[in-house]
């Protein structure tokens, strides 16, 4: 016999709005221009979307000298570039798009503005990550220090800092580790200039407080998201920290534990920022095979932003 199975459902989840803009710019490209077109770096960090993609006619490079047809239209991916890349593609005589997330675009040029006005900067963010990567180099080498942790604010030395100082953030951050990582500069730093508007997306924060709203009622939680995106990596942290310690990522190649499932009265589910909703529905699918599934979705945002495709493309 079945057992009984409650899924909370956590909501917001799944694509937000950078996403969608990303993968509806790499479409309208394909139907505008025909294939190939190519991608620096994946659109959005998402196996099921980027193979997608490729299906249609992109091509995937990690930098712009791998593109061999340079007649063809190259778009940059929704993690940001630094300058130097549409720099090249320019020298290349190559025809870009640039599919960076307006969010991640306006900590770009809170950069610039923060460089200009003759501060130092910091960024609280993840080394490695395109994002970080592309935030860093919007500026000369050196003009950013990045910071990951608290203990990175702890070996910080103002004598290093000649000017005055400010903080941006990468925006797919943990928002409570980030609060956490922000009081302790200000209380190293009491002058520290923050940004107007925090750096760390709405969907990021929705997805995050839909989690934690559902953590301590359930016995497993499953965040939809592949290895490389931050925000379901963040996910996952912020559900065992809310309370629900058996909580793991399901990526591309990670079996469903159906056994330890079946052991389960309650479980929630969500998936990262890049993860398409049809990831979900099949989770679902794969459960109801093993359980008798009752489904409650808790609702703890709407969200109705809508970013406007840029006008070549229309």
């Amino acid at each position: 016999m079945k057992n009984e199975l409650k899924i909370l459902l956590a909501s917001p989840r799944g694509f937000c709005a950078g996403v969608d803009r990303a993968i509806e710019i790499v479409n309208k490209a394909l139907n505008k221009h025909g294939k190939p077109v190519y991608v620096r770096h994946e659109i959005v960090h998402n196996k099921q979307v980027v193979e997608d993609l490729k299906k249609r006619g992109a091509i995937f490079v990690e930098e712009i000298s791998d593109i061999k047809d340079k007649t063809r239209p190259v778009i940059f991916s929704a993690h940001g570039v630094p300058k130097k890349v549409p720099e090249e593609a320019k020298l290349k005589n190559l025809y870009y798009i640039d599919a960076t997330c307006p969010l991640v675009s306006k900590v770009h040029r809170e950069s610039e503005q923060l460089f200009k006005n003759g501060f130092d900067i910091i960024l609280i963010g993840h080394k490695n990550h395109p994002e970080v990567i592309g935030t860093m180099g919007q500026l000369p080498r050196g003009s950013v220090k990045l910071v990951e942790t608290i203990n990175d604010v702890e070996s910080l030395d103002l004598k290093n800092f000649k000017k005055p100082l400010a903080y941006i953030t990468q925006t797919t951050l943990s928002v409570d580790d980030t609060a956490d990582i922000i009081n302790f500069l200000k209380n190293k730093f009491p002058n520290i200039k923050g940004p107007i508007k925090e750096d760390i997306c709405y969907a990021t924060t929705n997805r995050q407080s839909a989690v934690k709203k559902i953590a301590s009622d359930c016995e497993m939680i499953f965040i939809i998201g592949s290895r490389n995106s931050s925000n379901s990596a963040r996910l996952v942290e912020v559900a065992k920290k809310a309370g629900c310690i058996n909580s793991e990522l399901i990526h591309s190649d990670r079996k469903l534990p159906i056994e330890q499932i079946k052991k389960c009265k309650k479980i929630g589910i969500s998936s990262g920022a890049s993860a398409p909703e049809q990831l979900v529905q099949n989770l679902i699918n794969e459960i109801k095979e093993n359980c008798n599934v009752s489904i409650e979705e808790i609702i703890v945002a709407e969200e109705k932003v809508v970013f406007k495709i840029p006008k070549d493309l229309n």
